[in-house]
């Protein structure tokens, strides 16, 4: 007798050497224990009679019942199509006694709730005496990995917008570039445009990019003091992930023009971009395009404004409106060229 404990005690010895002292009583303590420590988990376990009848289930989910399921079958606590499929299976194992797993979703509160499901044979000395089900709920994992998927087939479809992209910048570049040369380094210059503007959507959880941050990013580059040779005014909109990667090709075409022929060459030089929003209709109906125009200053005579209004003229003019759904004019005369993008609705938000 073992102090302070009654009864007897079986003694087994290992494989090993050691001895495994069990105490019945003990034994019944860590049952109950074991089966208080589910409600801690999302394990359920259910025990049925070879008629599929439930004896006894712990830590059953609220999705499948909230009451007693003593007596109950499968049918009558499941949805009838899963019902169907786990009946079938706990059918298989007690046939055969080979264990069988399923995963099967029910309907909540809240959303879907899955589980997979574990069904294993009780066997005795004779035959297989009913089926230990046990169930897990999966359901954060299914929906972490719906969100996976879904975020890669977002990836995938902006890296396909992203390749077209480029594809047509490098088609609009080599048809006016007149050398490699000219070309390669035209080429990279748009490329790193596409680069710091996907940073900064990116950065942003792939909502878009504030129109003043991507001036910074694209404009400020080229610029040596670019809080005096830059200046905004109007409204700070919100582009989309689109409008913000071709209105950043637009303001990197309009600062490597404006450094090699326009206002940026001179030290003294600035230039100015203005955001409003625009209203078509008389009645005052609510705005529907946002419009942008740049506005500097540049040499007089005919050769540099016919230089500026061919350099970068096709993206400004045809790929980049053409992106955005909406309309641009680029005018280069008299000192001054301008540059005018009307973004239609839903490339943009204003707070």
């Amino acid at each position: 007798m073992c102090p302070g404990i009654g009864g007897k005690r079986n003694v087994r010895r290992a494989g090993n050497g050691a001895v495994n002292v069990h105490h019945p009583e003990t034994s019944v303590e860590l049952g109950r224990s074991l089966l208080r420590a589910l409600n801690n988990t999302g394990i359920s376990v259910l025990y049925q009679d070879p008629d599929l009848r439930v004896l006894w289930a712990q830590n059953v989910p609220p999705s499948w019942s909230t009451g007693d399921l003593f007596g109950a079958t499968d049918d009558q606590f499941l949805p009838e199509t899963e019902a169907e499929r786990v009946i079938g299976a706990k059918r298989a194992v007690l046939e055969s006694g080979h264990p069988q797993s399923l995963e099967i979703h029910v309907p909540a509160e809240g959303g879907t709730k899955w589980f997979n499901i574990w069904i294993d044979a009780d066997r005795n000395e004779s035959n297989v005496g009913g089926v230990v089900t046990t169930a897990v709920d999966i359901t954060e994992q299914k929906r972490r990995e719906q969100t996976l998927r879904t975020l890669l087939r977002e990836v995938s479809h902006r890296s396909k917008n992203l390749l077209a992209i480029i594809q047509s910048i490098a088609t609009q570049t080599g048809r006016y570039s007149g050398t490699i040369e000219g070309f390669l380094t035209r080429f990279r210059g748009r490329l790193q445009s596409l680069a710091s503007s996907q940073d900064l959507v990116t950065s942003s959880n792939w909502r878009g990019a504030d129109l003043n941050e991507l001036v910074s990013s694209q404009v400020g580059r080229y610029a040596a003091d670019p809080d005096r040779s830059i200046r905004l005014e109007g409204i700070n909109p919100f582009l989309n992930p689109n409008a913000a990667l071709h209105i950043g090709l637009a303001l990197h075409e309009l600062a490597v023009n404006s450094v090699s022929y326009g206002a940026l060459s001179r030290p003294e030089g600035r230039v100015s971009l203005t955001a409003r929003l625009v209203r078509h209709d008389a009645d005052g109906s609510p705005p529907p395009a946002l419009e942008l125009v740049w506005t500097e200053a540049i040499p007089p005579g005919e050769s540099g404004g016919a230089r500026s209004k061919r350099f970068g003229s096709v993206a400004l003019e045809r790929v980049v409106p053409a992106s955005l759904g909406g309309t641009a004019t680029l005018d280069v005369g008299s000192g001054q060229l301008e540059y005018r993008l009307l973004v239609p609705e839903g490339s943009y938000e204003i707070d």
